[in-house]
């Protein structure tokens, strides 16, 4: 019997990471939880990088780890959670971007094997960091080179 309890979650979280979205207007697309909450903290923390800031990092990587310890049904990998708490202990812009280039690639690959987000997350690639990372508008702004070459990077979809 615990063997068909344990089938039928993994069953049922196969599924629903499979299904990460639910439709809204035009292409935008909404995530399920905890997927959502884990890629509004990141967003938060790519717009600070950006802008040459540290301003409430730690806390939003705590924030993106706890998120993906407590979920029982893990749709995000455990390297999420262990990357973001790297995150949270970066005691300077250098290390921050260091530590956000593993949890960005992690949560870029997320997306792309889920199909999920489509229309409101893109992919952006910096060439002269050779990373990526994710963000919303369409206009370039980069994390790991800051205000000194902002819009440094390409869209990648």
């Amino acid at each position: 019997m615990k063997q068909f309890a344990k089938t039928t979650r993994l069953l049922i979280a196969a599924a629903l990471s499979a299904l990460p979205v639910a439709g809204l207007a035009g292409d935008e697309t909404a995530l399920m939880e905890p997927v959502k909450s884990v890629l509004d903290h990141y967003l938060i923390i790519q717009t600070e990088l950006a802008k040459d800031s540290l301003k409430g990092l730690d806390e939003q990587a705590n924030a993106i780890a706890k998120a993906v310890k407590a979920d029982e049904m893990k749709m995000l990998p455990a390297d999420v959670a262990k990357h973001a708490e790297t995150l949270a202990k970066a005691k300077d812009l250098k290390a921050a971007r260091e530590a956000f280039r593993p949890l960005s690639t992690s949560l870029v690959k997320y997306l792309a094997d889920n199909k999920a987000g489509k229309g409101t997350y893109h992919e952006a690639y910096c060439p002269m960091a050779r990373a990526s990372w994710l963000q919303t508008n369409e206009a370039i702004t980069n994390p790991y080179m800051g205000k000194a070459m902002l819009i440094c990077g390409v869209l990648r979809n």
